[in-house]
């Protein structure tokens, strides 16, 4: 009987914890489900004075619409190009990078740490006008890998203090091991540490992805006159006209545009939690 009332009381006590949890999971989701919807109502119904949780009607002219505009596989392919070189960049440079910080001992390298934790915390937003400037007396306007290497150097950061930690967290007894077996410093990283860093790695990626993938500012200030060149975030923009917004378009061009982020994040969240509990251990 005790038991029984222990536990009502725990239940009793937890009770504000989950209501406050389903609040917040209310108001962060409620956006994502008005866009879905908004993108599947009739025009109608998005204009309407008595708006509906559950719309009425269904319709794909919203969609078709979106699809059938003018560039949208250009630009899909130049988001997709973009996003995946830069993740992949800062993959390559930060896992060395953090390799040096974790495992080896040398002259300011707690003054690099520092550095890349500062990099981490500027808002990119204030180098705009410095990047535009450089960008347009090196030529370099209107071009993707412009977008790829600012892309790269905004997910550098967060990639290299992420797996720094989790290379820290493997011990390093075992790639010692792997050295006395014959291997070198290289192969013994490659062939033991590296397979270890599997969720830290997913964890980084998932984080470059939709931190490139849903970039909109330099993407509109460096793309100017090779309309081409745009990117999804920016094509979005195309739904505006004189005559106002095309709200039923502009949604279901978002929803789509939310998919491949949404895709990534289901394929890798059993890894995201390991890998950055594991890049938070003090190298």
């Amino acid at each position: 009987m005790s038991t029984s009332r222990s536990s009502a009381r725990r239940a009793l006590r937890r009770l504000p914890l989950h209501a406050a949890a389903a609040l917040t999971v209310v108001i962060c989701l409620f956006p994502v489900y008005w866009m879905v919807t908004t993108a599947f109502k009739p025009s109608t119904d998005i204009q309407s004075y008595d708006p509906r949780l559950i719309p009425r009607a269904w319709t794909f002219d919203h969609f078709q619409r979106a699809v059938g505009a003018d560039g949208f596989a250009l630009f899909w392919r130049n988001s997709i190009l973009v996003t995946l070189s830069a993740v992949l960049l800062a993959l390559v440079v930060a896992l060395g990078a953090a390799y040096a910080v974790a495992r080896l001992r040398w002259r300011g390298r707690r003054q690099f740490v520092l550095a890349v934790f500062i990099a981490q915390m500027a808002p990119w937003e204030s180098l705009i006008i410095p990047i535009y400037i450089i960008s347009r007396d090196t030529g370099m306007l209107d071009r993707l890998p412009t977008l790829t290497l600012i892309y790269f150097m905004i997910t550098l950061p967060f990639t290299v203090i992420v797996l720094r930690g989790f290379i820290a967290g493997i011990p390093p007894e075992l790639e010692e091991a792997a050295q006395v077996d014959g291997c070198t410093r290289a192969g013994a990283f490659r062939k033991v540490a590296f397979p270890l860093l599997a969720p830290g790695l997913m964890a980084t990626s998932l984080f470059g992805f939709i931190t490139a993938w849903n970039e909109f500012t330099y993407a509109n200030f460096l793309i100017i006159k090779q309309q081409d060149s745009r990117t999804l975030p920016v094509w979005l923009s195309s739904f505006q006209s004189t005559f106002g917004t095309d709200w039923g378009a502009t949604m279901a061009a978002s929803t789509l545009f939310a998919l491949p982020a949404l895709a990534i994040f289901l394929a890798l969240q059993r890894h995201v939690t390991a890998g950055l509990a594991s890049g938070g251990v003090k190298g």
